[in-house]
């Protein structure tokens, strides 16, 4: 239709504007784009690290330098590193006492947030380390009772919790002279294994920092934190 003075009249519509509608299978696939994205960067920066939960530790029941029953729960809500010995390993057996020596000096580097940490030696010949033994080697080590427990029980007991709950080998070759592969392994406050270290003398700067990463995730797993400590078991965001 013409206009009266002759110029055409303009479409009804023209001053409607058509924006671009992305269609459903789009935005999927953007938000997908975004999500890998994500996920990639996650997994290649790391913003979080975690120890990973190996499995439950065992529970036991032994005896300690007073005589007194201990159990696994006495330190529930503790971080503890165990070790496995005896107190008449000498030269050339694989003596660790030395490294927990070196934990328990430097345990005030650490801020776990009221966290306990607890150092625990178990051994595994009861026939000569009585708990008077275990007091003198206590006293020898300068093992502050309030952090350091020495452990040990009934054989069968010991070989249910050390070979078979911890798989750390021991045998009794004559009365007392052991062969055993020396391990210390590091449990949540939870119960649950979190690094096990199978050689002699581990690194006492590793054993701190996994320390400091497990208090960290304790008291760090709050509101949307903790699906991010979700997201780095899942993706296996372990310190190298």
């Amino acid at each position: 239709m013409n206009h009266p003075d002759g110029l055409a009249a303009e479409p009804k519509n023209s001053g409607r504007r058509w924006g671009f509608r992305p269609s459903f299978p789009v935005i999927m696939f953007s938000v997908l784009g975004f999500l890998t994205l994500g996920l990639f960067a996650f997994v290649t920066i790391r913003p979080i690290q975690v120890l990973p939960r190996i499995t439950l530790g065992p529970g036991y029941f032994l005896t300690d330098a007073n005589g007194a029953a201990v159990t696994n729960e006495d330190f529930r809500g503790s971080i503890v590193l165990y070790n496995f010995t005896y107190l008449n390993c000498t030269a050339p057996c694989p003596e660790t006492s030395g490294t927990l020596q070196e934990v328990q000096a430097r345990l005030d580097e650490l801020d776990t947030g009221g966290i306990p940490v607890r150092l625990v030696t178990i051994s595994f010949d009861p026939a000569r380390d009585t708990p008077e033994a275990l007091q003198a080697a206590a006293a020898k080590l300068g093992a502050d009772p309030a952090v350091w427990t020495f452990l040990t029980g009934a054989p069968e007991r010991l070989k249910w919790l050390i070979g078979g709950g911890f798989s750390v080998y021991y045998e009794e070759r004559e009365p007392g002279d052991f062969r055993f592969d020396p391990a210390f392994m590091l449990v949540d406050g939870a119960g649950v294994l979190r690094a096990e270290y199978r050689t002699a003398v581990p690194d006492p700067d590793r054993i701190l920092r996994d320390i400091r990463l497990v208090a960290e995730e304790v008291h760090n797993r709050q509101g949307v934190a903790n699906y991010a400590y979700d997201a780095a078991h899942l993706f296996l965001c372990y310190p190298r």
